[in-house]
């Protein structure tokens, strides 16, 4: 995979457009001098959050001795059922705060921005090629400014695709993550069995 490929595959897996609503119905109940303030410090929280992740991915997979191979296949599973999910959205309200309620890392930081199929898919790239950590920061720094430039102007992005255009992006952004999951997937079952 190279890097462009890889930061690709981050952006669709943060899913800025599909977070778009809840953010905005989260930062609704917050003072409007501080929304900006919030929105910055909880997108900075996500990437040193996925930073430590991409940094320590090769470590965490030592020590619970997995093979590149599993985790392929592991996190070819986890992005097709967030794909599945974002094509056919579960009926589901938004993460609950009390009114006025400034996030702190959860919801917005995690599992938002930063989820578990993010942070598994970085651990993925560390594994696949540790000589290319720079090329994955890279991808990662980039698909973190294109998603914060998004969620930072949500009002414009709300506005100018309406809710329906939001939901149909979304479903797109699915479909093209779907394609890549059975990738990852296949490319871990090919790898296993010439390991075999």
């Amino acid at each position: 995979m190279d890097t462009f490929s890889a930061a690709v595959m981050l952006f669709l897996i943060m899913d800025p457009l599909g977070n778009l609503p809840i953010f905005a119905s989260i930062l609704r109940h917050i003072e409007p001098k501080k929304r900006r303030r919030v929105l910055i410090r909880e997108l900075l929280f996500a990437l040193v959050i996925m930073l430590l992740f991409l940094f320590a991915g090769e470590a965490i997979l030592n020590f619970l001795n997995l093979r590149s191979e599993s985790v392929s296949i592991a996190g070819g599973i986890i992005l097709f059922l967030i794909a599945i999910r974002m094509i056919f959205p579960q009926p589901g309200g938004v993460v609950g705060l009390a009114a006025g309620e400034e996030p702190f890392i959860v919801p917005m930081a995690i599992p938002l921005m930063a989820g578990p199929s993010v942070l598994a898919a970085l651990i993925l790239l560390a594994h696949t090629d540790g000589s290319r950590m720079m090329d994955w920061t890279v991808a990662l720094l980039a698909a973190w400014g294109l998603s914060a430039i998004i969620l930072l102007f949500y009002k414009v992005f709300t506005k100018v695709l309406g809710e329906k255009g939001l939901t149909a992006v979304e479903r797109l952004m699915g479909m093209v993550l779907v394609m890549i999951s059975v990738q990852m997937f296949l490319d871990g079952v090919a790898s296993y069995m010439k390991a075999l």
